[in-house]
């Protein structure tokens, strides 16, 4: 029996420096505007004779080599604002032009468990639920730490632990009904409950011998790895196996010219396509360094953000993506059919 698709969704927070991630060395222009800020190029980690990776991204080469990571340039939308919070809620909900309020990955929960048989189908990692998975009425377990102490009061146990709980569960039903906000809230606390006593079983289910980093990104990553293993019917992970694609993102690049000590907000950046599933290789290119060609020194990107999630919508999960990205949009050929 075929698995279902499962989505990774990872975060790069901050607005990461696209033009010394996927590195276009043998473009003088480079070295023109990065003359401090720039890599070495003996450092550089050629994927051809034009661009190459970042050296602290060397792990990933056996990936590219392997035709199972895309990177894909240029990637943003027009008349950035240069705002991490602004930028970052444009990617989440696919409004740049308005202020959205429903996540993208949000419709796509509400389309795969519309009826809210599993309220861990989505499951985020992080100190809070991001944007992107948020939607009133669609449940998403939220992951602050380890799964091995996640829960509701830990460490309370036997029949005290379902004493309280269930005095928890009595104080959330009967705000249900009684207005929007306390809709949300009644229907949130429950949810959260479920999920908490469907997640804490999953470091008891998962073996493994990969030793993940012991950094915040690696102990999240492990983290999904339990979950995923688990079989607990989670298909999107926001923050292993033949049928997970992993897609990594930031809100925007950074100024072309360093600033003499480091780059200022900028726009346009590269996003990050990891699996089994996918048809390896570079989609687009980096945009042009002419000064004639910038926007206010900045990169003008060449793929629209949108269309990328369109082909991880429609070609990995088999969604209909525009009403989930509010338009129709190119997509690209990273997804193996």
């Amino acid at each position: 029996m075929a698995k279902d698709p499962v989505l990774v969704v990872l975060q790069l927070s901050g607005g990461n420096d696209y033009l010394n991630t996927v590195i276009p060395y043998a473009n003088s222009l480079y070295w023109d505007n990065r003359p401090v800020v720039n890599i070495p190029e003996d450092k550089i980690i050629a994927l051809d004779d034009k661009v190459g990776f970042n050296p602290s991204m060397a792990p990933l080469k056996k990936f590219y080599d392997e035709g199972k990571l895309a990177v894909i340039q240029g990637v943003g939308y027009a008349n950035s604002p240069r705002s991490h919070f602004r930028s970052m809620d444009i990617w989440h909900t696919c409004e740049p032009n308005i202020v959205g309020t429903e996540g993208w990955l949000g419709r796509a929960l509400r389309e795969f468990d519309p009826r809210k048989e599993n309220v861990v189908t989505g499951v985020s990692f992080g100190p809070s639920m991001f944007r992107a998975m948020s939607l009133p009425g669609v449940p998403v377990a939220c992951v602050s730490g380890s799964l091995e102490t996640y829960g509701m009061l830990p460490g309370i146990q036997g029949e005290q632990r379902a004493k309280v709980l269930e005095r928890f569960k009595n104080a959330y039903s009967p705000a249900i009904g009684l207005g929007t906000v306390m809709d949300y809230l009644g229907t949130t606390g429950i949810d959260s409950l479920a999920g908490a006593d469907i997640l804490k079983s999953a470091p008891q289910k998962y073996s493994s011998t990969v030793n993940y980093p012991s950094s915040k990104v690696g102990q999240k990553l492990r983290g999904v790895a339990q979950v995923h293993l688990a079989n607990l019917g989670t298909r999107i992970f926001y923050h292993a196996a033949d049928n997970v694609l992993m897609f990594l993102f930031t809100e925007f690049g950074r100024r072309v010219h360093d600033n003499g000590s480091g780059t200022d907000h900028g726009a346009g950046g590269v996003c990050f396509a990891i699996g089994d599933s996918v048809q390896g290789g570079q989609y687009s290119e980096c945009p042009s360094m002419k000064a004639e060609d910038l926007s206010q020194g900045d990169l003008v990107p060449n793929v629209d953000f949108r269309g990328v999630y369109t082909t991880i919508l429609e070609n990995w999960l088999k969604l209909d993506a525009k009403p989930l990205v509010n338009g129709t949009f190119e997509k690209l050929a990273f997804v193996r059919n």
